[in-house]
């Protein structure tokens, strides 16, 4: 079995109309639909689960194939990395005047002849 990812969806597509696109390339195993959390609103991307060979003549047939007037982006789906952290991010205060001595930012240092 090989999980789908599936991006770029149209917001109005629902889960019968994406398994529907992908019933006519193998057996569809499941449909999942990912909405945002806090508003219940779709995200626009989701996963289709399907047998290996049905799975890979998918994503060669449907991967930039329009849907809803948006071309859609199919590959086999990426495991999430453990703890479910997002990469990238992190390293906050930074800012611009740079930290510890030498006076940091945009004007510092002085001395010039300005």
């Amino acid at each position: 079995m090989s999980k789908i990812y599936v991006g770029n969806l149209p917001f109005s597509a629902d889960e019968a109309a994406v398994r529907a696109l992908f019933e006519q390339h193998g057996t569809v195993e499941s449909v999942s639909l990912i909405n945002d959390r806090d508003t219940g609103r779709p995200r626009g991307f989701g996963f289709v689960e399907m047998p290996r060979a049905d799975a890979a003549r998918a994503i060669q047939n449907l991967n930039g194939q329009d849907m809803g007037g948006r071309p859609l982006k199919v590959n086999e789906a990426q495991d999430k990395p453990k703890g479910g952290a997002r990469s990238g991010g992190g390293g906050g205060g930074r800012g611009y005047g740079g930290g510890g001595g030498g006076g940091g930012g945009y004007g510092g240092g002085g001395g010039g002849r300005w």
